[in-house]
């Protein structure tokens, strides 16, 4: 299923597919979404069989494996995700600002989508049922160029979504899923006039080439180097769990641990904080004061010293570094330097610590005394997310149905001519 087909005027149908959904019921596309949930179980074998074939050419250890990684119950609750979406309210015809101008012209500003929306991601096959379920709901069609390490799950997805929009007698080409030649991500990039905005997801260089070879407008997803501050005040318990779970839970997603920074006064708690992630085989990298502590506290093949490189990286893998610092100013400062601007948290039991933190730190999210693994559109009660934007412009944070739509002005008169 690798062979993917395309129209050479696939752009022109996109766009057409994209005006016929202005006038689709905002009750036949919650229709078409809980019938794609129930038709995405059903063909849940059809689904594996193609990515096994995805699974079989990379190898395992590559951290991406388990973003490639489908199965029974990630389809499940992929499903679940979509039919969530379908109960999520309609962010179209939302009236923004509703004015009688001295004159009587009657303005409003009401909510529409913005038409075509392009996306440049990775192995990542869920994506695809994201992406699909959030652009209908917000009335949009939809471009996907997947990497080519999940060519075959991504095409097995996009035939079972064309199926339902068939049979409810909508245009298949709401949703078109692109070959995996670059020049195609090329044809992309350039289609002004056809695609209104390409959200790039996936690592730096991914999201740095769009940028940089973009005529579309994109909205900017950023890679996740994502920091945990363990302050002066912190509570050791509830840091333990929340640094355990944060760096281990998946750590081939953008909310994962990258660098934990400690207050100098709580070096002694280290070995505690990290000992769960030892069971993990997580390798730190520790700062001079930091590796004393954990020299013969964490496994020595464990224990690493900082370099160059362990600051201001995303590493999707078992690792992370530790930055000791004298102060929260030297934390939030640490941070500010290294941060990609996607989510930040302080462990602290500290109000004006907690308050200075949140009001200093540069970042989407900014948690406190919780887990970076909760930025997640479907975690935030979005349904599901479409990316996490870390620019300020337009979108901010976990994108879902909201951020997928523009605004037009209506303006409605009876003769008004201006002088």
């Amino acid at each position: 299923m690798n062979s993917t087909s395309i129209s050479s005027n696939w752009k022109q149908e996109a766009l057409i597919a994209s005006r016929s959904l202005n006038m689709v019921s905002t009750d036949t596309i919650d229709q078409v979404l809980i019938a794609l949930a129930e038709e995405s179980v059903a063909q849940a074998d059809m689904i594996l069989n193609e990515n096994v074939k995805d699974l079989a050419v990379m190898d395992t250890e590559n951290p991406m494996y388990d973003r490639l990684l489908l199965s029974r119950e990630r389809i499940v609750g992929i499903a679940g995700d979509i039919h969530n979406v379908a109960l999520l309210p309609s962010p179209l015809d939302k009236i923004l600002m509703d004015t009688v101008r001295p004159n009587g012209m009657k303005i409003k500003k009401v909510t529409v989508p913005f038409g075509v929306v392009g996306v440049i991601y990775e192995a990542r096959p869920n994506v695809s049922f994201d992406v699909f379920s959030l652009c209908l709901k917000s009335g949009n069609a939809c471009v996907l160029k997947g990497g080519s390490d999940a060519q075959n799950s991504n095409s097995a997805i996009v035939k079972v979504i064309q199926s339902i929009l068939v049979k409810f007698g909508l245009d298949k080409n709401i949703i078109t899923l692109l070959p995996s030649g670059r020049e195609y991500t090329s044809e992309l990039l350039t289609a002004t006039g056809y695609v209104d905005v390409i959200i790039p997801r996936g690592g730096k260089s991914l999201i740095d080439f769009v940028r940089d070879n973009s005529r579309v407008p994109i909205i900017e997803t950023g890679a996740g180097i994502c920091h945990t501050y363990f302050d002066e005040f912190g509570d050791a318990e509830k840091g333990k769990e929340i640094i355990f779970n944060a760096k281990t839970r998946r750590v081939s997603v953008c909310n994962a641990l990258d660098c934990l920074i400690i207050h100098e006064k709580r070096l002694k708690d280290i070995p505690d904080l990290c000992k769960k992630l030892a069971e993990k085989n997580v390798i730190i990298f520790a700062d001079v004061k930091s590796y004393t502590f954990l020299n013969g506290n964490y496994p020595k093949v464990l224990l690493q010293k900082v370099n160059e490189e362990s600051y201001g990286t995303e590493f999707l893998d078992y690792k992370m570094s530790i930055k000791t610092v004298g102060s929260i100013e030297e934390a939030v400062e640490h941070i500010s330097v290294f941060s990609s601007r996607h989510s930040e948290c302080i462990i602290s039991e500290d109000k004006r610590n907690i308050d200075y933190f949140d009001k200093t730190i540069d970042a989407a999210c900014v948690y406190t005394n919780a887990s970076t693994a909760f930025t997640d559109g479907s975690q935030f009660g979005l349904g599901a997310e479409i990316g996490i934007s870390t620019q300020k412009l337009h979108a901010r944070g976990p994108m879902a149905l909201q951020e997928l739509c523009s605004y037009k002005w209506i303006i409605k008169g009876d003769g008004q001519i201006r002088v």
